[in-house]
C-alpha cells in the first residue's frame, strides 16, 4: 500500500469536492422577467435579463428559460408618438364613456316608460304644471286690472295736473306687476311648446327602443333636447 504524501493532495481533494457540490446543486432558474433578445442595426445579437437599452428603437423578443417565445416588446415610442398615442387613448376613453352613458340613458328611459300610455301620462302631468302656472298668471293679471280701475278713476280727478306721488307710485307699481305677469304668460306659452317638443322627440326614440333597437345604438339627441330631457327628468 502506497502512502500518499504529495503536498498537492489536499488542494486537489478540495477542488474535487467543490466540483462535486456544484454538480449536485440545481441550476439557478432564468430570471422571472424572461430573457430579452434583439438584433441591433449593425446586425449584432444582444441578450439580457432586462429590456435592452441599445434596442429601444427596435423590437425585442422576450424568451422563456427554455428558449421559447414568451412575448414581443415593441419599439419604444418617440415623445411625439407617445403624445399621439395618449391623445388617441383619451379619445377612445371618451367615446367609450359616451357610449356607456347613452346605453344607461336609454335603459333608464325604457324603465321609466315601459309603454306609450306611461309616457303620455308623464307628458300630461308636465303640461298640467305649466298650464296651472299660466292660469295663475292670468288670474293675477285680472286682479291687477281690477286694482287698476279705482286708480284710473282717481287719476281722472287730476287730469291736466301732476298726480300725487303716492297715486303715481301705485299706478307705476300696478303697471310693472301687470307687465311682469304678461311676460310670465308668454314664457309659459313657450314652455308648453318646448315640453311638447321634448316629449315628441322622446317618444320617437322610445318607439325605436320598444321595437328592439339596442340601447345606445340610436343617434344621440341634440344638445337642446338633451338639456331639456335632463330638466324634465329632474322634475319627474
Amino acid at each position: 500500500m502506497y502512502k500518499l504524501s504529495s503536498p498537492l493532495l489536499p488542494r486537489a481533494l478540495s477542488a474535487g469536492l467543490c466540483f462535486a457540490c456544484a454538480a449536485a446543486m440545481p441550476q439557478a432558474p432564468a430570471p422571472s422577467g424572461g430573457i430579452y433578445s434583439c438584433t441591433t442595426a449593425d446586425g449584432k445579437r444582444l441578450t439580457s435579463d432586462r429590456p435592452i437599452v441599445d434596442c429601444n428603437a427596435r423590437e425585442q423578443r422576450v424568451l422563456n428559460s427554455d428558449g421559447s417565445l414568451r412575448s414581443v416588446l415593441p419599439p419604444a415610442l418617440s415623445p411625439e408618438e407617445k403624445a399621439a398615442k395618449e391623445q388617441l387613448e383619451r379619445k377612445q376613453a371618451a367615446e367609450r364613456s359616451a357610449r356607456n352613458d347613452a346605453i344607461r340613458r336609454d335603459r333608464n328611459l325604457m324603465m321609466r316608460y315601459p309603454n306609450e300610455a306611461a309616457h303620455q301620462r308623464a307628458r300630461d302631468a308636465a303640461l298640467d304644471d305649466v298650464k296651472r302656472a299660466m292660469q295663475a298668471s292670468e288670474r293675477r293679471i285680472k286682479d291687477l286690472m281690477a286694482e287698476r280701475k279705482p286708480l284710473n278713476d282717481e287719476a281722472e280727478f287730476y287730469k291736466g295736473r301732476s298726480l300725487p306721488s303716492k297715486l303715481k307710485q301705485q299706478i307705476d307699481s300696478n303697471d310693472a306687476s301687470t307687465e311682469a305677469q304678461k311676460q310670465l304668460v308668454e314664457n309659459q306659452r313657450i314652455e308648453l311648446v318646448r315640453v311638447n317638443a321634448l316629449y315628441d322627440a322622446e317618444l320617437a326614440r322610445l318607439k325605436k327602443l320598444w321595437a328592439g333597437a339596442a340601447p345606445g345604438s340610436l343617434e344621440a339627441p341634440d344638445a337642446g333636447a338633451a338639456a331639456a330631457a335632463s330638466t324634465a327628468a329632474a322634475i319627474r
